[in-house]
C-alpha cells in the first residue's frame, strides 16, 4: 500500500514549523525557527523561496492588506509588501523565545512564547491587535503551541506541549473561559505540537516524537492517524487551491541520527477540507 504522503519540499529544517496557506499568493508558508528562515513553496508552479531573518521566528501569517506578520524572539513585527520591515509589538524577555501563532476569527494575532530552556511556566499566550495592543491571555504555559478555532469561532483549542493534551475553551470576544481537556496523548505516542481545525470541525494534531498526525471528531474520538517516516513532526495546516490538501512540518533538531527526509515539508493530498483562515488585520 502506497504512502498517503507526498514529499512537497526536501529541506533539512532544524526545527521546521507553522505551515499557513496564504491565498493571496497561492503559496505555503512555512519556517525554520532556529535556523531563522522564512520558506515559501508554491504547489502549482513547485518554485521555492527561503528568507533568512535577523532572530529566531516562531510564526508567520499574511497580513489583511499584504505584506507578513512575523512572531520573532523579540515580539512580533511587519514584513511590508515592499520588505520593509517595523515592529508593532516590542517585549523582549531574556532567555524567552517565540512560538507557534494563530490568528483568531476577529483578525487578532494570538501569538506564543516559551523559554529556550522550556522551564515551566516561562512562557504565555498573548492576543494582539492590528494596533500592537497586546494581552496576555495564558501565563505559566510552558511550550505555548498549537492554536486553532472552531468553524464558528465559539471554541478555541489549545496545545502546552508538556500536559500531553488537546484543551478548550469556550471562546467570545476575545476572551476564553471554561477550560477543560479535549483530547490526551498516551504515554508513547509522542506529545502534541501544532495543530489545525478543518470545516467540520475536527482537529488535527502533530505529534513530536510520534511520527505522525492525528485528526480528532469534535467529540474528542480520534478517527485517523497519518505516518510519516520521521519522528518529529511539528505542525499541520490545509492549503491548495480548494484547502483539501495537508501540509505537514517536521524537524531534525535533538536527533543523533535524522532519517534522510527529517526537516522537509511533507503534503498528505485530498485529506480533507480545511476551513478558510483569516489575514491578521494589522
Amino acid at each position: 500500500m502506497s504512502a498517503p504522503y507526498e514529499v512537497a519540499v526536501r529541506a533539512e529544517a532544524q526545527l521546521g514549523e507553522g505551515p499557513t496557506w496564504d491565498p493571496a499568493s497561492g503559496r505555503l508558508l512555512w519556517i525554520d525557527i532556529l535556523g531563522s528562515r522564512l520558506h515559501t513553496y508554491d504547489p502549482v508552479s513547485g518554485r521555492r523561496s527561503v528568507r533568512t531573518v535577523f532572530q529566531h521566528i516562531g510564526a508567520v501569517k499574511p497580513r489583511a492588506g499584504g505584506g507578513l506578520a512575523l512572531n520573532l524572539r523579540d515580539g512580533v513585527g511587519l514584513l511590508d509588501p515592499d520588505g520593509a520591515f517595523r515592529w508593532l509589538h516590542h517585549e523582549p524577555v531574556s532567555g524567552r523565545r517565540a512560538n507557534d501563532a494563530a490568528v483568531a476569527p476577529d483578525g487578532s494575532l494570538w501569538a506564543g512564547t516559551m523559554r529556550y530552556d522550556e522551564a515551566p511556566g516561562g512562557g504565555t499566550l498573548c492576543r494582539i491587535t492590528g494596533d500592537g495592543t497586546a494581552e496576555v491571555v495564558l501565563d505559566d504555559v510552558t511550550v505555548s503551541n498549537g492554536t486553532g478555532w472552531s468553524p464558528d469561532g465559539r471554541l478555541l483549542y489549545y496545545i502546552d506541549t508538556p500536559t500531553r493534551r488537546v484543551d478548550v475553551f469556550d471562546h467570545e470576544d476575545g476572551r476564553v473561559t471554561n477550560r477543560r481537556t479535549f483530547a490526551e496523548i498516551e504515554d508513547g505516542a509522542g506529545f502534541p505540537d501544532g495543530l489545525t481545525v478543518d470545516a467540520e470541525g475536527a482537529v488535527w494534531v502533530a505529534l513530536w516524537d510520534g511520527s505522525a498526525v492525528r485528526r480528532y471528531t469534535p467529540d474528542g474520538v480520534l478517527d485517523r492517524v497519518i505516518a510519516f517516516p520521521v519522528p518529529r513532526v511539528t505542525a499541520c495546516a490545509f492549503g491548495g487551491p480548494g484547502l483539501t490538501d495537508l501540509y505537514v512540518t517536521t524537524a531534525r533538531v535533538g536527533l543523533d541520527s535524522p532519517p534522510p527526509l527529517a526537516g522537509s515539508l511533507f503534503v498528505v493530498p485530498g485529506a480533507g477540507r480545511g476551513a478558510a483562515q483569516p489575514a491578521f488585520a494589522g
